[in-house]
């Protein structure tokens, strides 16, 4: 394994944990924070927290699996490489984003494709 493909590894394992302990962290809030005491206001606050952080939660979720595919890309020799035309991904896109699958031209593609 090169230095650069190293230094990604360890990123992306880094970020792992750091969502894993937010999750946990989050899950724990939520547990000790159930509470059915307290008015109409209180109530609604708490549903409305609940529901963004679920949001969060849900993004964070994604995020997990993005990390443990690349780190999958990584462990077979793959990582780098454009899943769609199979370009190596410039450095700086990877260091901006470790996760990344695609090249910048091919994501654009992606996007303009997306957008209608």
């Amino acid at each position: 394994m090169d230095v650069f493909t190293q230094e990604m590894k360890e990123l992306l394992l880094k970020e792992k944990q750091e969502i894993i302990n937010k999750l946990k962290e989050d899950e724990d809030e939520i547990r000790l924070g159930l509470n059915s005491d307290g008015d109409d206001v209180d109530i609604a606050n708490e549903a409305d927290s609940l529901k963004t952080r679920e949001i969060f939660n849900q993004m964070d979720s994604k995020r997990l699996k993005a990390i443990d595919n690349a780190l999958k890309r990584i462990n077979d020799n793959r990582y780098g490489y454009c899943l769609q035309c199979g370009k190596k991904i410039p450095e700086g896109r990877l260091r901006a984003m470790p996760s990344a699958v695609l090249c910048i031209t091919c994501k654009e593609m992606q996007e303009r494709y997306k957008a209608g």
